[in-house]
């Protein structure tokens, strides 16, 4: 990998370790998730990086793909189980992170070590030419000696530039069949999820996580109006995930409006909140790193 590309992983890998470590300390009873979300995204911003998506925090049975509304009053209760998520880019180049926390309790403190422990593993087998089903395995034999089911429907994803989910899929369970192998030099996030429910989501309400989609489809909107405000979104936030709450400022009138317009047409992804099917309560963890000679380097 040329070293300035490595320079911009590494950058992007330390800010986001940071955002991640100051999130967690700011989750508390009665705080406002927005409160948090709009801190963390500060922080990134404040060092001249940019933010590879929204701040996603998911709570209790939901897995992932939450991040609050502009004008959101939820807040962290006492015993819930949180899942924060943060993504920095350096020049396109992302690292990706995860931690949970428990608000005010320790009922689930094992499932919280379950994923934890299940990351730290499955980074023990990363190597060059490693089978990805490998990992797969290390992570669910991991979490169910926990006592857990590791979920069988997310994976984690290989990392390029300014594409958040590029070729490859890190499974989370054995048995994929999964024989691609990684090479010197691939990103790759490994995120395992441990469930005290089914260990499998489901697609639940909406995120007020968008992407947008090809500009073929653009062309498509007849409404003059509508595609406007797509170009406008296009523009600002490219092939990268983004908020409701940064459209604000892009989008004049209702964004509610505009954006379920846009997603109908299909030109935007609005992406659901991934939910245990059980009602379970769902742990992750998750570091970005590279394959390397001997190993990986840890980013994040």
């Amino acid at each position: 990998m040329d070293e300035k590309i490595l320079d911009c992983y590494r950058r992007a890998g330390k800010i986001a370790s940071e955002a991640r470590k100051h999130g967690l300390s700011l989750i508390s009873e009665n705080v406002r998730l927005l409160d948090v979300a709009n801190k963390i995204e500060t922080q990134i911003l404040d060092q001249g990086v940019g933010l590879a998506f929204p701040v996603n925090i998911a709570i209790n049975e939901i897995a992932a793909h939450y991040s609050p509304r502009h004008d959101d009053a939820l807040v962290f209760k006492k015993g819930d189980v949180v899942k924060l998520d943060v993504g920095v880019h350096v020049d396109g180049y992302i690292a990706d992170t995860a931690a949970s926390v428990e608000v005010g309790t320790n009922n689930y403190s094992n499932l919280i070590e379950a994923s934890q422990k299940a990351l730290q593993n499955a980074i023990g087998v990363v190597k060059n030419h490693g089978v990805l089903e490998a990992i797969g395995k290390v992570v669910e034999e991991t979490i169910v000696s926990y006592g857990y089911k590791s979920i069988d429907n997310l994976t984690g994803h290989s990392l390029d530039r300014y594409v958040l989910h590029s070729g490859l899929s890190i499974p989370n369970v054995a048995h994929t069949m999964d024989n691609q192998k990684l090479k010197v030099g691939d990103v790759i996030a490994i995120e395992p999820f441990a469930s005290t429910g089914t260990g499998h989501v489901v697609s639940g309400n909406g995120s007020n996580i968008y992407l947008c989609l090809d500009s073929f489809r653009m062309k498509l909107v007849r409404n003059q109006g509508a595609r406007l405000m797509a170009q406008r979104l296009s523009s600002q936030f490219k092939t990268l995930p983004f908020a409701e709450r940064w459209c604000q400022k892009v989008i004049s009138g209702s964004t509610d409006v505009s954006l379920k317009k846009l997603a109908f047409l299909g030109v935007l992804k609005h992406y659901p909140q991934l939910v245990d099917k059980g009602k379970g309560i769902v742990s992750q963890a998750e570091h970005t790193v590279l394959v390397t000679e001997d190993g990986c380097e840890v980013m994040t």
